[in-house]
């Protein structure tokens, strides 16, 4: 793993986000590389009929859409030293399918994400995101248990 330029961060704002970025601060920091912090935020809600839906629906989107990357940004400055190129990114979709896409795009050599510690029962019912990734993912992944 020497050749690591680009590490993906796939953050939830439930996670402890501090720590994803602490460790994807110390790679950054060994091998030179950029971290891009990445949220995954949900897709605009499908409304009945050919119309995009109310303007008033669509300015509380784009507005709470706003303050989340402001939160991306806010991580960014907060959690990774100045001298690390890095970048928050805010996009919508369907969780895994738009995390690995962006992990492609962004040629990115590392995917970090949290893993929350769920009972052995929630774990049957509902796989969780980050393994579903390991799943699907073709790039080396760093899995950080997250005590909720």
């Amino acid at each position: 793993m020497n050749d690591l330029k680009n590490i993906l961060v796939a953050v939830d704002f439930n996670d402890a986000v501090g720590d994803l970025l602490g460790y994807a601060e110390g790679l950054a920091e060994k091998f030179g590389a950029k971290v891009w912090v990445l949220h995954v935020a949900e897709p605009e809600p499908d409304f009945v009929g050919y119309e995009p839906g109310p303007q008033y629906i669509r300015d509380f989107k784009a507005e709470e859409f706003r303050e989340e990357h402001r939160n991306l940004q806010m991580y960014c400055d907060n959690f990774l030293s100045d001298n690390i190129e890095k970048e928050a990114l805010l996009i919508q979709g369907s969780t895994v399918e738009a995390v690995l896409k962006e992990a492609q795009k962004l040629e990115s050599d590392l995917l970090i994400v949290g893993t929350h510690k769920h009972s052995f029962l929630h774990n049957l019912l509902k796989e969780s995101v980050s393994l579903e990734l390991l799943k699907k993912a073709d790039i080396p992944m760093l899995t950080v248990p997250i005590d909720e």
